[in-house]
């Protein structure tokens, strides 16, 4: 089987080392590919263990604490901060599998659909506005809250040209004057919602709505 171009993707992706136009083109590849979207859901798990977990499962008591950590030196200086990272994780996963917290966490992935595509993860529900037609340009754009551990980026178009987006931890947005102020009466406008995990991970995205409005109404 061919290997996807965005494989090699993933680990910099969770690690935070891909720009912001490198993100944006992963999070939309691998929302849409089932292998690249799999491998992902298994090492985010992965690494929230070994977030969650590290401290125990690398920790012996019946050892000195001195002597615990005297074996990391050679370890450290052979490895690449790259190589050293893999091996951490590699070790987890097979103290992890052995103890059954993966399957415990392991959960069906669901699907839903975006503009006739059918893409994979969570759907987010838009609430206001999803009036195509407004008298008025929208003071508030507001969305279903997927929980409070949840981080928001509110995307605003204009025709297929990103005008504005944000960062926001609550489920509504309060559009700022300056960007009211670039918005034309009778030109077609659009926003969108993708939701991320505390670790970074898109989790879920919500459809484009598009909308306009005539303020001679």
């Amino acid at each position: 089987m061919k290997k996807c171009k965005f494989e090699s993707w993933i680990d910099e992706y969770l690690l935070d080392r891909l720009d912001e136009t490198q993100k944006e083109a992963f999070e939309e590849h691998y929302f849409n590919c089932l292998p690249c979207f799999e491998k992902m859901e298994g090492r985010s798990e992965m690494l929230a263990v070994v977030r969650a977990k590290g401290s125990e499962i690398f920790r012996d008591e019946s050892a000195p604490a001195k002597t615990r950590l005297a074996w990391l030196e050679p370890v450290l200086a052979f490895l690449s901060p790259r190589q050293w990272a893999v091996a951490a994780v590699s070790a987890a996963l097979i103290t992890v599998l052995a103890i059954g917290i993966i399957p415990s966490l392991k959960k069906d992935i669901p699907q839903f659909f975006i503009n006739d595509d059918l893409v994979r993860g969570s759907s987010i529900i838009l609430i206001s506005p999803v009036i195509n037609n407004l008298n008025q340009i929208p003071s508030e754009f507001r969305w279903q809250s997927l929980g409070e551990n949840t981080e928001y980026r509110l995307f605003i178009f204009f025709e297929e040209e990103l005008l504005w987006n944000t960062t926001t931890k609550a489920n509504f947005v309060t559009l700022p004057d300056e960007i009211k102020s670039q918005m034309v009466s009778g030109k077609k406008y659009s926003w969108q919602v993708k939701a991320f995990s505390p670790e970074g991970t898109l989790i879920a995205v919500s459809s484009r709505v598009q909308f306009n409005f005539d303020v001679s109404k």
